[in-house]
């Protein structure tokens, strides 16, 4: 099975295969757990959430359209788990510097000062991230530290693609105004995209 792409397997589960969707399973586990730890911050939360959001993404497999990408849509049935979740449960907590840190890496690793330096500028781009609105944050989040393409966005947010692409936009403008407002006596500005 795991040689197969996303659509072979679900058409496969679909014919009643229903061993095959564990290969989808070990596919997405790991982004989707993170998701749901970045907006938990708790490992068992995570898991819970994670395995809740392939739990509904079977039962709702029926309705996933033949031809699209499998990963937004399981994203999405996820993001709005995760958003109910902490709508019910939690308030929002903030990413951890290091969820960025894997993505914004120094590059030359012998450079203690300018890793300090990078550090610091995650730490503020962190805090300035919560300062969003959360339309802006979610948006960034997936583009910059999820990778995910506009069109993928646009499927995860249920937005057209032009409405993904002005979100990302206007919430790295957004985020820009606040870092460098919070930041205009620093000798060096954080650095965004």
């Amino acid at each position: 099975m795991d040689s197969l792409d996303d659509q072979e397997i679900i058409t496969a589960v679909l014919a009643g295969d229903m061993d095959a969707y564990s290969a989808l399973v070990q596919r997405y586990q790991k982004p989707i757990f993170n998701l749901m730890y970045r907006v938990t911050r708790s490992h068992e939360d995570a898991l819970d959430l994670a395995q809740e959001t392939f739990i509904k993404a079977y039962e709702k497999l029926d309705y996933f359209k033949e031809g699209a990408r499998f990963f937004p849509w399981l994203y999405t049935i996820g993001f709005n788990h995760a958003r109910n979740f902490i709508r019910k449960a939690k308030p929002v907590k903030s990413f951890r510097t290091e969820d960025w840190e894997e993505t914004l890496r120094v590059e030359n690793p012998g450079r203690e000062e300018e890793q300090m330096s990078n550090k610091m500028d995650i730490k503020r781009l962190d805090r300035a991230l919560q300062g969003l609105p959360s339309d802006y944050r979610e948006a960034i989040v997936l583009h910059y530290h999820e990778g995910l393409s506009m069109e993928d966005i646009a499927t995860a947010l249920q937005l057209s693609v032009s409405g993904a692409k002005m979100r990302v936009h206007r919430g790295v403008k957004k985020l820009r105004e606040i870092v460098f407002r919070g930041n205009h006596e620093a000798e060096k500005p954080v650095s965004i995209v």
